[in-house]
């Protein structure tokens, strides 16, 4: 019975993420889009990049923010042109509500997301992401958007050195003198070359998913 139990619940949690493996579209590096119209600058106090992290089927999920340390997006005839986001990678922080076992400590996990195994942040201190499209959101809007997503935003992400282009869907918003974008989207980390926890073959390994959640929240004002 304990053996038919273990394999169910293999099963449903395999299940589980095949019905949730929902990544967005990502493709080799494209053009940056053009900076037209006025700039904003990044209200870096009020602007986050929130993460959440997985173990497959969803299970015990791990989440924290990122910090940005630049940032500036182009408005013009009241439209984003474009925008550059520039993330501190030394400021990740686990939230201690995602770690509910007793075993496991929030600073631990903080330290080995920065160390080599993940994200390299002494080497690597900083990623970006760089606008190279905006366009109006077409079709069903997608069930993992944000409330309100109106555009489909394109852009260069650069983690551990590594750039790919990936397309979600946005709120975006420009109203007096403000602009703000707000996303969420899942990609999956092995694309820019972050491999530890994806040996499937490794029996301590399998139950790290490849997934990470993005949402990006980002306010900026007219200089």
């Amino acid at each position: 019975m304990k053996k038919l139990t273990v394999l169910a619940l293999v099963g449903a949690a395999l299940l589980f993420t095949a019905c949730n493996d929902k990544k967005e579209t990502v493709t080799a590096e494209q053009e940056v889009a053009a900076k037209t119209g006025e700039v904003y600058n990044v209200d870096l106090a009020a602007s986050k990049v929130d993460w959440k992290a997985f173990h497959k089927g969803g299970f015990a999920p791990r989440w924290g923010i990122l910090n940005l340390k630049s940032g500036e997006i182009t408005v013009e005839n009241n439209a984003v042109t474009s925008g550059e986001f520039v993330i501190d990678m030394t400021t990740l922080k686990v939230d201690p509500a995602s770690v509910t076992e007793a075993d496991k400590k929030p600073a631990d996990l903080e330290a080995h997301l920065k160390n080599a195994d993940f994200f390299d942040v002494e080497k690597q201190p900083t990623s970006d992401f760089k606008i190279t499209a905006v366009a109006d959101l077409a079709g069903e809007l997608p069930k993992d958007a944000v409330a309100g997503a109106n555009k489909t935003i394109s852009g260069n992400l650069t983690l551990l050195g590594k750039t790919l282009n990936v397309s979600f869907p946005a709120k975006v918003t420009v109203a007096e003198g403000k602009a703000s974008i707000e996303a969420k989207f899942t990609v999956n980390r092995a694309d820019w070359g972050i491999k530890f926890g994806t040996d499937e073959t490794d029996p301590a390994e399998w139950m790290i998913s490849k997934d990470i959640e993005i949402g990006i929240n980002v306010t900026a004002s007219k200089k």
